[in-house]
């Protein structure tokens, strides 16, 4: 086998490596595709150096297939196609609440230990989602991100006919619009980029560019008056936080989704005076993945159209470099097959 490691300084090697036999409670997969995600691109820009043991095989965004099966696992046979559920929560304790998406020793598998970008790839047999038969292994790379979104949705509780803006246009973004809109909701996106804009348009998404359209007015245009229902926050950018107060109607609701370092502003007289709410969503708990992977298998969302690229595992170093600096690139796969 072969497997890809990130040694630091923005450079992958590719290399061969030994098959690791799955002990007890673990499965030994083939991965098929691997996507790479906004986490591995910060892992790229060195953000992330301290978390991760380098030189080490980053990647989560996994479709695969049971290769090999260790001992006391149950409800898996050879053959059958997966997807990874990429958090460890053993090390979960009585004062997390027993809320394990979110523990306080959780391990993300591809960050805190090895991860996806190489042929074969052991995992706690836990973690891992059965695929119904004849799911594209392609578009069932995208149910970790996928999960992200049916995560952010389900806790913002949307609702038939509601009006829900989505501010930022990224492949996470885009997905909180296309699950927003399958569960019924009204859906507008503001993106700055023209590309994600043209791109989330043709997947059937109202966009908007905010600083060519007022967004406030055209969510009481919408709405009677009102405003929008609930806003996803997605885009990590400073003014999109201090807007999103402006769009909700009364008791509207407010999903932070993005990952923002450092303390930011926001509009604390706004939640006084119209009574809003406002949730933090991290990553997605088991639940999510299942209803991830019944809208990859129903093929309900345009998911194989946000595949933009798919690349080789040996060219995983040119893959980043590429998708660093293009900026037509939506999801970009690897083929870990070898």
């Amino acid at each position: 086998m072969i497997a890809s490691y990130y040694e630091g300084n923005k450079t992958f090697s590719v290399k061969s490596a030994i098959q690791v036999a799955p002990g007890p409670g673990e499965v030994r997969l083939d991965v098929a595709y691997c996507g790479i995600c906004g986490t591995d691109i910060h892992i790229f820009h060195g953000a992330m150096d301290k978390r991760v043991d380098m030189p080490q095989t980053i990647g989560h965004e996994a479709s695969a297939t049971v290769a090999e099966i260790g001992e006391g696992v149950t409800g898996l046979a050879i053959g059958d196609s997966v997807v990874v559920r990429p958090l460890d929560n053993r090390g979960e304790t009585t004062a997390d609440r027993g809320i394990s998406h979110i523990c306080k020793d959780l391990k993300f598998i591809g960050i805190d230990a090895p991860g996806a970008f190489q042929n074969s790839w052991t995992v706690p047999a836990f973690t891992l989602h059965k695929l119904p038969a004849n799911t594209d292994m392609k578009t069932a790379a995208l149910a970790e991100p996928l999960a992200v979104a049916c995560h952010d949705v389900r806790l913002g509780e949307v609702k038939q006919d509601e009006l829900a803006v989505v501010l930022g246009g990224g492949p996470i973004g885009l997905l909180v619009a296309l699950v927003s809109q399958a569960v019924g909701a009204r859906v507008i996106l503001s993106e700055l980029n023209p590309f994600r804009l043209e791109f989330a348009r043709s997947l059937g998404i109202e966009t908007v560019d905010p600083r060519e359209v007022d967004l406030v007015k055209l969510c009481q245009e919408r709405s009677g008056g009102s405003g929008a229902d609930i806003v996803f926050e997605v885009s990590g950018a400073k003014p999109a936080a201090l807007s999103m107060t402006d769009l909700l109607a009364i008791r509207g609701r407010i999903v932070v989704v993005a990952i923002y370092p450092q303390p930011t502003e926001i509009n604390l007289f706004q939640f006084f005076w119209k009574e809003l709410q406002m949730k933090g969503a991290r990553v997605y708990e088991p639940e999510d993945y299942e209803k991830a992977v019944q809208l990859v298998a129903s093929g309900a969302l345009p998911l194989d159209r946000m595949i933009t690229h798919v690349e080789t595992l040996e060219n995983i170093q040119q893959a980043f470099d590429q998708l660093e600096h293009a900026g037509n690139a939506v999801k970009v796969l690897i083929d870990c097959r070898g």
